[in-house]
């Protein structure tokens, strides 16, 4: 890193801890959190060690901070906030779940979900990351679940549906969705699959 550009970093933290919460996600996204180097974030952010633990103590702080910051706020991003604008809050999860492909790219094939790839490695191994990824699946849940609650009370589903139990079936049905499609590396597997869920949701219409 030229000296002008690091020193630049030593005068902004927030941006410095941002570039390496963006380089850990990118490696952990990729290979895992026990995959994850540290030699290769600061390779990314060409940032010294001393930067990077400046921030964060070790690895596993690093990796706690990726999924309460990083994963968490792109969950927010991607399906919460879409969601609490929507006037129409079915149809808007159905374009959102539809628009998978398109809106995570061909990441979401290649390597699948951040959050479920964590909770599949990590969650028996490590209590922190047990609790922290099971937080931001109930953000999630939640914000599915007041989407749908909020879309019965406008008439566009059915009294006798239960939203929070259309919610958790989301949420499974998107983690095995997109499991498949990553196992199968196939974009056809993934639209297939999200067809059904998309046709299931259709079918709460009043």
């Amino acid at each position: 890193m030229p000296l002008q550009e690091e020193a630049r970093h030593h005068r902004d933290p927030d941006r410095t801890r941002a570039a390496i919460l963006e380089a850990a996600f990118r490696q952990m996204y990729a290979h895992g959190y026990q995959g994850m180097r540290l030699d290769e974030v600061l390779a990314d952010t060409g940032l010294t060690k001393g930067a990077l633990y400046h921030h964060f103590p070790n690895k596993q702080a690093l990796g706690y901070a990726v999924v309460d910051e990083v994963i968490a706020g792109v969950i927010c991003d991607l399906w919460c906030k879409p969601l609490e604008a929507a006037e129409r809050p079915l149809d808007r999860l159905i374009e959102l779940i539809e628009g998978i492909g398109d809106m995570a790219g061909v990441d979401v094939i290649t390597y699948g979900c951040p959050l479920n790839n964590l909770a599949q490695e990590m969650s028996p191994l490590d209590e922190g990351f047990r609790r922290r990824i099971d937080h931001v699946y109930r953000e999630w849940h939640r914000g599915l679940r007041d989407a749908l609650e909020r879309a019965r009370s406008l008439g566009q589903m059915c009294d006798d549906t239960d939203p929070g139990e259309i919610a958790s079936f989301v949420l499974g049905a998107l983690s095995g969705c997109i499991g498949i499609a990553k196992n199968a590396q196939s974009r056809d597997q993934l639209r297939t699959c999200l067809a059904g869920l998309t046709r299931f949701l259709r079918s709460l219409s009043c």
